[in-house]
């Protein structure tokens, strides 16, 4: 069968970002060896569920710890640049609230787990962040815009940052989206398809012609929700860490704003952008988006959403393990996609620039 060049491309991301293919989950004997020999750390091991990798919660004696064995498909630099991400931001800004890196024994940051059918996974060790993740809280509008500040210093931070592996091919860089339209042919309701193809049009019409000259780093690239725990009883240090840079990658900065607002939209149905933008005050109070850019953040937002609940079906029929946690994660996305393009784009940007200069 012929496929169209654009087919082609997201096939290629798709498998870059290691999607396509499904794995046995690693056993879970095998990775107390390697963390009794490596780590010199043993106790009760539990397994939890995430996007693609093995991720597990050890409990010991003294400390819990973050266990993830990465899939065998993804590339061991990029896992390695993920890892050098976060050591350069303890490094660079020790005060932000980022998981840290566990070194083994010897001092490394990882090990390499070689597996019999020749491919490697590498295990890595992270301090447990204990605590609710944001998205199982109903923050207010100023400790969203106390998450916002985070991640507003999180690039600042990062601004200097370089890797080898920064330039990866990941589906979830919003900068692709516009070559995955054939991502609307899986799904099956038509009203669905209808709101896919007009943020398409949004995204072709705002985006594409900006995307050579937006400012570019490298970026968190997943701070959803999901990915950012909190105390929600502090006054002072409501976001208590940050986690998960396995969606790290180097693309235009304003897209990683644009990820946490696509998960903020339509919580508040009768105004489905007002969370998207009190997150994205707290942002700017310390990264301000530039005045030509900031009419692309919430088409990016948009982006972001829909390509979410684009790939959702598609990845639960080839990762039937995964699939509940796929569409547990998406399941109100085409719902809060109709709210979000409900109200006039003109009006959000409005009310993005009005509360960069504090007004209601």
């Amino acid at each position: 069968m012929n496929t169209s060049p654009a087919t082609d491309f997201a096939q290629r991301l798709l498998e870059e970002s290691g999607l396509t293919s499904s794995h046995e989950p690693i056993d879970v004997v095998l990775v107390s060896i390697f963390l009794e020999k490596h780590y010199h750390l043993n106790g009760r091991l539990g397994r939890l569920t995430t996007e693609k990798d093995d991720t597990f919660r050890l409990r010991t004696e003294a400390n819990d710890y973050l266990v993830k064995v990465s899939p065998p498909d993804e590339a061991e630099a990029v896992v390695e640049f993920q890892t050098a991400a976060m050591r350069f931001l303890e490094s660079a800004a020790p005060h932000l609230p980022v998981q840290r890196v566990k070194p083994t024994a010897d001092g490394h940051d990882s090990v390499a787990i070689r597996l019999s059918d020749g491919r490697t996974r590498i295990l890595r060790v992270f301090d447990f962040v204990a605590g609710p993740v944001l998205a199982q809280t109903s923050p207010d509008a100023e400790q969203l815009a106390k998450a916002g500040a985070v991640l507003g210093r999180v690039d600042v931070a990062l601004k200097e940052f370089t890797h080898p592996a920064d330039g990866r091919g990941l589906v979830w860089d919003i900068r692709h989206f516009h070559h995955l339209t054939s991502l609307v042919q899986y799904t099956p309701n038509p009203e669905h398809r209808r709101l896919a193809r007009e943020v398409f049009w949004h995204f072709d019409e705002v985006v594409v012609p900006r995307l050579s000259d937006l400012e570019t780093q490298v970026i968190h690239g997943d701070f959803s929700p999901h990915n950012v725990v909190v105390d929600p009883k502090s006054d002072d240090h409501f976001v208590t860490g940050v986690i998960d840079f396995g969606d790290t990658v180097r693309s235009a900065v304003i897209f990683d704003p644009a990820v946490p607002m696509a998960n903020l939209l339509g919580r508040t149905p009768e105004q489905p952008w007002r969370d998207a933008c009190a997150f994205v005050a707290g942002y700017q109070r310390e990264r301000p988006v530039k005045d030509s850019e900031l009419p692309l953040l919430p088409v990016a937002a948009l982006a972001r959403l829909t390509l979410r609940a684009l790939l959702t079906n598609w990845r639960a029929e080839r990762a039937p393990e995964r699939r509940e946690y796929l569409l547990a994660h998406a399941k109100d996305d085409w719902t809060n996609i109709e709210r979000a393009l409900a109200v006039s784009l003109n009006d959000v940007i409005a009310q993005l620039r009005n509360s960069r200069h504090g007004h209601a």
